[in-house]
């Protein structure tokens, strides 16, 4: 039989269709947005510019940061456009691109996660080795697999998905072109690549996982040896805002991808998404660094670089 391959453009039903929601949901997701661009560009800026953050923990933060703003504006801005304009027509090729970018660099963000376990991990057991052991070339090695299982991960599952054929059915149940809601679309037979999309996806999930479960299984047996108090609350701060985005992050991964098509409620991996795309890449900034003293520190010296600069210029 031919390929009859027949959709040229996509429709993302978006998050709800009632119109007095449209206006509020636009506003609510625009400034995420704004927040979400200042806190992780600003906080990129602010790693690269001050030269006492040149560590390994600040570079996978800089790297974190610049990988939530990338996938979140994979998504959101495209949500933005159809709240306001009510177009949510998304091209062929648009929408594989965007599930491309979406996968890469939420497949970088799961490993960069688990990479940032192992430097707490170095960190509190460790800490006589920790400038050997995480030199600049092991964090640069890290951060290079990171982006390349991310780039091998979407180019697989993208791959894979655009191989279908779609015939009739163009009205994709999500407000972006995620990789299960397009799939369900497809006409062609998916009882193989279904299982292929589960194994690879729990493979990247579960790997990064079991780094970081063994990571912080000896973190917290070392922390438990702790005699000091202080020593033990600052041990026990710096890896619980990892803990946390480490929570709801794989919380909702688990809930989008890791089950059958058949036990998928749209509704449920709209919610999921929101907090995958848009919410976690806000928050990190604020749970990963704007708690830090050294990071507050840097900030605060460069907003006073800056008012000196604006007194010398208008002096």
């Amino acid at each position: 039989m031919k390929n009859i391959t027949e959709v040229t453009d996509f429709i993302l039903l978006g998050l709800t269709n009632a119109p007095e929601l449209q206006g509020p949901l636009f506003i609510m997701f625009t400034l995420i947005y704004l927040i979400t661009l200042a806190g992780n560009l600003g906080m990129t800026m602010l790693i690269l510019l001050d030269s006492r953050l040149h560590t390994p923990v600040y570079f996978f933060l800089s790297n974190l940061s610049l990988v939530d703003f990338c996938y979140s504006s994979t998504v959101t801005p495209k949500v933005m456009v159809g709240l306001l304009t009510g177009d949510k027509i998304i091209s062929y090729k648009a929408c594989a691109s965007q599930m491309f970018f979406f996968a890469v660099f939420a497949t970088v963000e799961n490993y960069l996660l688990a990479s940032m376990a192992y430097d707490h991990y170095t960190a509190v057991c460790k800490p006589l080795h920790y400038t050997t052991t995480m030199t600049k070339g092991v964090c640069a090695r890290l951060a290079i697999g990171s982006y390349a299982c991310g780039v091998l991960n979407a180019s697989i599952n993208v791959g894979d998905n655009f191989s279908l054929s779609f015939c009739m059915f163009n009205v994709v149940h999500h407000f972006f072109c995620d990789i299960p809601a397009v799939m369900a679309l497809s006409c062609s037979d998916k009882h193989i690549r279904e299982p292929i999309l589960v194994f690879i996806s729990s493979f990247n999930v579960f790997f990064a996982l079991f780094v970081i479960f063994i990571s912080y299984l000896f973190i917290f047996i070392t922390i438990l040896k702790i005699q000091s108090g202080e020593g033990y609350q600052k041990a026990l701060s710096n890896c619980a805002s990892h803990l946390v985005t480490v929570s709801i992050f794989y919380g909702t991964v688990i809930i989008m991808y890791l089950q059958p098509s058949s036990h998928h409620s749209m509704d449920t991996d709209k919610i999921a998404s929101v907090f995958y795309t848009m919410v976690i890449p806000m928050l990190n900034p604020v749970v990963y660094s704007l708690r830090n003293k050294e990071a507050k520190n840097a900030f605060r010296k460069v907003v006073e670089k800056a008012k000196y600069s604006l007194g010398v210029v208008y002096e």
